[in-house]
C-alpha cells in the first residue's frame, strides 16, 4: 500500500510526463503474463530509445495526475487494469509497438489515446500505426531530395564518361 507522500510523488511525476508526452495511449493489460509485460517493456525502451515509456499505475493516481491537463479527455478511460504508453517523440512508432503486441495478445486491448491534444479510439490507433514512422518519413524525404541531385550529377558526367569509353576502346583497336 502506498503511503500519501508517495501517491502524491507519483502524481506529480505522471503529471510531469503528460505535460511533455506528444501522445498518450491507454491500454487494458489484464491477463498479460508477467514475462509478455516485460517483453513489451523491453521493445518500448529499445525502439523508443527514451523517447517511449510504459506504466501500469492505479487509476485513482493516474485521474489525479490528469485532472486540468490537455490528457484529462482520457479520464474515463482509467477503469479496470490500466497501462499507460507515454510518448515524447515519435507517436507512430509508439502506436506501431501497441498494435503489434495487440496482435500477438489477444487479451491486451487498447483503449483510447490523445494525439496532440485530441482524443482517439482504438481504431483510430489502429489507423496511426500503419503510418510511416518518423524515421521512415525522413528517409523518405532524403530519398526524395537526393534523387534530383544524383541524376543531374550522372547526367554532367556522361558525356565525359561517353568519350573516355570511345577513346578507350579506339586505344585497344591499335594495339
Amino acid at each position: 500500500m502506498l503511503s500519501r507522500a508517495q501517491k502524491e510523488q507519483q502524481v506529480a511525476e505522471l503529471r510531469e510526463k503528460f505535460a511533455r508526452a506528444t501522445c498518450v495511449y491507454v491500454a487494458d493489460y489484464r491477463g498479460i503474463g508477467v514475462q509478455s509485460a516485460n517483453q513489451l517493456r523491453r521493445r518500448i525502451r529499445k525502439e523508443g530509445d527514451g523517447d517511449y515509456e510504459y506504466r501500469v499505475a492505479k487509476n485513482s493516481v493516474v485521474r489525479r495526475a490528469v485532472t486540468d491537463t490537455p490528457v484529462a479527455e482520457l479520464a474515463e478511460s482509467f477503469a479496470g487494469p490500466t497501462a499507460v504508453a507515454i510518448s515524447y517523440g515519435d507517436s507512430v512508432g509508439l502506436a506501431k509497438i501497441l498494435v503489434d503486441f495487440a496482435k500477438d495478445h489477444e487479451v491486451f486491448e487498447l483503449r483510447a489515446g490523445l494525439l496532440d491534444g485530441r482524443a482517439i479510439d482504438a481504431s483510430e490507433i489502429g489507423t496511426l500505426a500503419t503510418l510511416p514512422s518518423l524515421d521512415e518519413l525522413r528517409a523518405m524525404l532524403l530519398g526524395l531530395v537526393q534523387a534530383p541531385a544524383t541524376k543531374l550529377v550522372r547526367l554532367v558526367s556522361e558525356p565525359g564518361a561517353q568519350i573516355a569509353r570511345v577513346l578507350s576502346a579506339r586505344g585497344s583497336e591499335e594495339d
